[in-house]
């Protein structure tokens, strides 16, 4: 199971103090709280006390508000983001896992075998991947990217697990054995619209990789170039997960219908989330 890394610190010339070398204290904490607050953080004492928890001393603690309250994503400031239960180690500019996408995760871990071959494709930091092989020990699972940094992130999480993640544009990363192979593709595409990234909160649209938001004019690009080569990296019966919005839907079901597949879309209230699952048939 991934675990946290070590937080990142700000040297300073006060660290060599004992006051600044010593752990955080409770008026370290209430101090970066009224810090987090006064920036707009809604959940300032909860933020306040995990940046503490990831902090070495009270300088590291003041440094990190301050990432924080400058706009960098909680995620990014304490090093690791929960998701389905496991700390997925995080870096800098590298997608952010939302809490909506377990539904994806959950709705493939109920599909796959114990032994499924897994692929997270556009797979960021790898937790889609990485959760699905905490709960299906015997899966052989690869994570792919085509952004350096997401795929350094990924091979902290991935690899922790067993799995392997390879660098490269889509299907063209993958190894060729896995072709006709695959029983489970994680596919959580960009599919925010272009003319719709200015409009996202400032965490993502400064902080995370424009690759990772940008689905392209209706937001579907990355979806249509997934869908052509779907079938031909599914094993007979296998199942590809995608998020998408409720407004793609019909569209999303229409691409990948048209590429031979059969495909529906599954919403839960629960997450806020909706899932497109989409089959190859036995050939």
């Amino acid at each position: 199971m991934p675990t946290p890394f070590p937080p990142r610190s700000t040297p300073s010339a006060a660290a060599a103090s004992p006051a600044a070398s010593s752990a955080p204290g409770p008026a370290d904490v209430a101090a970066a709280a009224d810090r987090l607050r006064a920036a707009g953080c809604v959940f300032a004492e909860d933020e306040a006390r995990l940046i503490a928890d990831a902090a070495r001393t009270a300088a590291d603690l003041r440094a990190m508000v301050e990432r924080r309250a400058a706009g960098l994503p909680l995620e990014h400031v304490v090093g690791w983001a929960e998701f389905h239960g496991l700390r997925i180690l995080m870096d800098p500019g590298v997608f952010v896992p939302r809490r909506r996408t377990e539904f994806l995760v959950e709705r493939a871990i109920a599909a796959a075998g114990e032994r499924p071959v897994v692929v997270d494709l556009c797979c960021g930091s790898g937790a889609l991947g990485a959760a699905l092989a905490a709960a299906r020990p015997g899966a052989e699972l690869h994570a792919a990217d085509i952004d350096p940094a997401a795929v350094r992130c990924a091979r902290r999480n991935v690899e922790s697990v067993g799995g392997s993640v390879h660098s490269g544009d889509l299907f063209a990363a993958l190894p060729a054995g896995l072709r006709g192979r695959v029983d489970v593709l994680l596919a959580n595409v960009p599919y925010v619209p272009t003319g719709d990234i200015r409009v996202l909160p400032a965490e993502a649209r400064e902080h995370e990789a424009r690759a990772a938001l940008d689905g392209g004019a209706d937001g579907l690009a990355v979806l249509r170039r997934v869908s052509a080569q779907a079938p031909d990296w599914l094993a007979p019966g296998g199942r590809m997960f995608v998020e998408t919005s409720d407004r793609q839907v019909p569209s999303a079901l229409a691409i990948l219908r048209g590429d031979g597949m059969a495909a529906e879309a599954e919403t839960s209230k629960e997450y806020a989330a909706t899932v497109v699952v989409a089959s190859r048939a036995n050939r």
